[in-house]
């Protein structure tokens, strides 16, 4: 939540509230957010005013900003006991400005101080959570939720440019006003100094479509995202790498190693849209399987979980090449996580 409402500050920070030669923009933007069909629902013509209305101000949005921190600060008051005390009070703090009269004269006056303060705001909660909180099985699941969103919102604000590029084969030199559109989503994602630093100032689209997908050492590339979330459901489970013992596991492993061994030919052969909506998948399907291993796990009694324990290892016995003495997929739960087969975990 506080992901998504630092990243839509940022696109709409550098998009001029004047609709006069702008109104191209602001389709893109929407679409960006998966949230097309409930504007078109809320909102008749699509302008600079309804647009940041809906991604900033509209609760009937559960995607606006006020709307991500007021569902953030609900999150963390129901599990008020593991929150620490600095984390609580800037989430309150946060939540409580945007509902002030002073968020409003802000935005009124001067709209790039107000998205500054709510982004400052949201790297201010990152950095107390990194700063204040215990590392244990509940900071895994704080780390795969940041990551799994992070890679799914750089991808969604690289993806605002791709109708300026073709549909396939790498992009020509950009003309003057597609640079600066393009060095728009690099600060977006708070990209633009680590680009400039590997690349230079020139803007190239197949450069930074390369370095917000496929960078392995910049903390908001989709690759750098998906490796530490993949590393983060491990830490969960106890599984050691290349192996898996829920669906989330695998689908993270299999995304990494496609992002690892992945080129920017690769990208543009299919098309950076394609590619992105394909990517996109895989991770909502990562948070379904997520969802589906942990929060959706039906309860076991300790009889239960003991009976599908040993089914499970009698299962294992009957593959070829198993031998009892040499177990390398035991896990610290007991199960087995050998490739290719997928144990539930216990509830």
């Amino acid at each position: 939540m506080l992901r998504s409402s630092n990243l839509v500050a940022a696109v709409l920070d550098f998009r001029n509230l004047d609709d006069d030669g702008l109104t191209a923009h602001w389709l893109p933007i929407v679409q960006s957010s998966g949230d097309e069909d409930l504007f078109g629902k809320l909102h008749p013509r699509i302008t600079g005013q309804t647009v940041t209305e809906f991604l900033v101000f509209q609760v009937a949005n559960p995607n606006s900003i006020v709307s991500s921190i007021a569902q953030a600060r609900e999150n963390a008051r129901m599990v008020r006991d593991q929150v620490t005390v600095e984390l609580w009070e800037e989430i309150n703090r946060l939540y409580l400005f945007l509902h002030s009269p002073r968020a409003d004269e802000l935005w009124r006056e001067n709209p790039a101080d107000f998205f500054r303060a709510v982004r400052n705001g949201s790297l201010l909660l990152q950095g107390l959570t990194d700063g204040t909180v215990v590392r244990n099985e509940g900071w895994s699941f704080i780390q795969a939720g940041r990551y799994l969103e992070r890679a799914d919102k750089t991808s969604r604000i690289l993806d605002v440019r791709h109708a300026s590029l073709p549909a396939r084969g790498v992009p020509a030199a950009p003309s003057q006003a597609d640079s600066l559109g393009w060095s728009a989503v690099l600060r977006s994602c708070s990209a633009w100094d680590a680009y400039k630093a590997l690349h230079g100032a020139e803007v190239q689209p197949a450069l930074v479509a390369e370095f917000l997908l496929l960078s392995d050492e910049f903390p908001r590339s989709v690759r750098f995202c998906v490796r530490r979330l993949d590393r983060a459901l491990r830490s969960i489970s106890g599984v050691a790498e290349g192996r898996f013992c829920n669906d989330a596991e695998k689908l993270a492993g299999r995304l990494l190693a496609e992002l690892q061994f992945s080129t920017a030919d690769d990208i543009f052969d299919i098309g950076l849209h394609t590619y992105i909506d394909v990517a996109q998948a895989k991770l909502n399907a990562i948070g379904d399987a997520l969802f589906q291993a942990y929060i959706f796990q039906p309860f076991q009694t300790p009889e239960e979980h003991e009976l599908r324990q040993q089914e499970e290892q009698q299962q294992q016995s009957s593959l070829p090449g198993f031998r009892a003495s040499e177990n390398p997929g035991q896990t610290p739960g007991g199960q087995q996580a050998a490739t290719g087969h997928i144990s539930t975990p216990p509830a």
